[in-house]
């Protein structure tokens, strides 16, 4: 494709496949990180098919795809030993009246895999699994308020985090309420949060690292803190599981939570979260004490066979194939192109990679050094008709060295663009439409 999107290169299929979504599909998209509002306008493609690291839309482009599936997807789409195991327990069927002996074989492999827990139940998504810590926290202490760490940008669709955001409709102030907030890496700030609402804090809930590395101390620091305090740690693994060990942020940093949820590569784009953590406080969600039950998680479809097969089979993989390592390798490699090819156009200020290796995301900066979504629309388009579909820069394991490297020589033209527009101090002829905007915003 040629890096200025042209006639050719207008989508129309797509374009015509986004007005039936829309039209059936409140936002078009089942996640509203995928809707088409995060895409240049009119720039917007509709899959039909990805294999490896690569995907094609409906008009038949092909792209290097990048954050695939939302981080769910990082071995590449149908890997063929997850592709296998799911079709091996498909052929036996995929729910019962009562519980498979693959549930127990998912749960034996995966405490092998976080040794910090000792109790695991599946779920479909990230948002049950949060939740269900969250309601057992309660449970378990008997105070009402939770307390999220505010630099981390997303926890749940229920009320208890979305209350937090801007969009909030629909959500009572008072359950608002008795959610509360701390800064990532101040202990100070979240010693006094717990004091000022001593004993009313039921857990402190956070990703233990996305974007930033924690600072020296600080995990270790919050596990004394909960402790002293009486709270329930909880660490939100839905993106560090497996990018950052096998085991999860947890396991490189050696801090063990009191629970922990998994999600995203635990399933490889099959629907698969999990719940784990200490035994006492795991078994007050089951039949094995004499305490008021807790309604931990119940879902129908949580323990299918062919989803549990391949959240084995992933582990499995990434254990035997050094993953979590090429993932890192390969965001390297990346991260240094890009950053060489925008520095030698001259934006390197402008477009900022950010993130561990394996967790790439960029930041696009205007000529005040302001996050800007004009000019994070302007790159999208130059990225999208030079074939890369690049939301964020999270890499998969199925990507090849020549990848990167086409991608860093699209990004590279695409910096000559951006220079041009900073020269102008005005992207707006670059864009071609309405720029791309915010997921959480409180007007459509």
């Amino acid at each position: 494709m040629d890096t200025e999107p042209t006639e050719e290169f207008l989508l129309p299929r797509s374009r015509t496949a986004n007005e039936r979504l829309h039209a059936l599909i409140p936002g078009g998209a089942h996640t509203y990180a995928k809707g088409d509002d995060q895409y240049p306008e009119n720039l917007a493609p509709v899959i039909s098919h990805g294999r490896g690291a690569h995907v094609w839309d409906i008009d038949g482009n092909r792209y290097v795809e990048y954050g695939s599936g939302l981080r769910s997807v990082s071995l590449g789409h149908a890997h063929p030993r997850v592709i296998e195991a799911v079709r091996r327990e498909l052929d036996r069927g995929s729910n019962f009246v009562r519980p498979s002996i693959v549930e127990v074989e998912a749960a034996e492999r995966f405490l092998a895999t976080v040794p910090t827990a000792e109790m695991v139940k599946f779920a479909k998504n990230g948002s049950d699994a949060t939740t269900a810590a969250v309601r057992l926290a309660r449970a378990a202490t008997g105070r009402p308020r939770v307390a999220i760490c505010a630099d981390h940008p997303f926890f749940s669709t229920d009320d208890w985090f979305i209350g937090t955001t801007p969009m909030s409709a629909g959500i009572p102030a008072a359950t608002d309420e008795l959610t509360v907030a701390f800064p990532y890496g101040d202990l100070a700030a979240t010693e006094e949060l717990l004091t000022r609402y001593q004993d009313e804090v039921a857990c402190l809930i956070l990703e233990p690292a996305t974007h930033t590395e924690p600072p020296p101390g600080y995990l270790a620091g919050l596990r004394e803190l909960a402790d002293r305090h009486g709270c329930v740690l909880v660490f939100d693994e839905m993106i560090t599981g497996f990018r950052w060990s096998e085991a999860g942020a947890q396991g490189l940093y050696g801090v063990a939570p009191d629970l922990s949820t998994f999600g995203k590569a635990l399933g490889n784009g099959c629907a698969v979260s999990a719940l784990a953590g200490r035994r006492d406080l795991m078994e007050l969600g089951g039949l094995r004490h004499s305490g008021d039950r807790v309604f931990l998680l119940s879902t129908t479809h949580g323990a299918e066979t062919h989803s549990l097969a391949a959240a084995m089979a992933v582990q499995t993989i990434y254990v035997e194939e050094g993953v979590t390592a090429r993932l890192h390798a390969l965001g390297e490699r990346l991260a240094a192109g890009v950053r060489d090819a925008a520095a030698g156009m001259g934006v390197g200020d402008h477009i900022v990679v950010r993130g561990r290796a394996s967790n790439l995301v960029f930041a696009t900066l205007d000529e005040n050094g302001q996050p800007s979504q004009e000019y994070r629309t302007l790159f999208l388009r130059r990225l999208l008709a030079g074939g890369v579909l690049a939301p964020s820069f999270v890499v998969s394991s199925a990507l090849s060295e020549a990848d990167i490297d086409h991608t860093v020589d699209v990004v590279a033209q695409a910096c000559a663009v951006y220079r041009k527009a900073l020269d102008a101090a005005d992207p707006t002829p670059w864009l071609a439409g309405r720029p791309v905007k915010p997921v959480f915003r409180r007007l459509a």
